[in-house]
């Protein structure tokens, strides 16, 4: 069986690694812009936000001003890299308008138990978040 890369060897492949504290460093800024729009989109509430991305409402406050020199963590980046593809996913399935609004729905797919996929996906967190990615993906055919 061969051996797992080491995360230099990953990063010297083009492989991204949200464990290497400089990937994080060069990609929070980015995927906190990505997140805010996520969240002006699909019209979320500041707790959803932060439950979304899995810190506290204050801590989402001050993360939203984006500090300067705050590197997400590579649970955070999991987070908004899965919920970046979930939107994609979306706006290619959808019409822009039900793309947005489909989060807030009550859906009766598997994943939701007629629940909004964005209690789903607070509820469920980061393999939650993955699997309605892979959904979103599988509906649409890119599977």
């Amino acid at each position: 069986m061969k051996e797992p890369l080491p995360h230099s060897a990953l990063a010297a492949n083009g492989l991204q690694n949200f464990a290497e504290s400089t990937d994080r460093e060069r990609l929070s800024a980015t995927g906190i812009k990505a997140f805010k729009g996520i969240v002006a989109a699909w019209a979320l509430s500041n707790g959803e936000a932060a439950a979304l991305l899995g810190v506290s409402p204050s801590t989402w406050d001050r993360v939203k001003r984006g500090t300067k020199g705050d590197a997400l963590s590579q649970d955070q980046l999991t987070r908004i890299s899965a919920l970046v593809g979930t939107f994609k996913g979306l706006h290619l399935l959808f019409a822009d308008r039900m793309a947005d609004r489909w989060p807030q729905l009550p859906n009766k797919g598997p994943l939701f138990a007629n629940r909004r996929p964005i209690d789903a996906l607070i509820e469920g967190g980061i393999p939650r978040m993955l699997e309605v990615r892979r959904y979103i993906d599988a509906v649409r055919g890119g599977v």
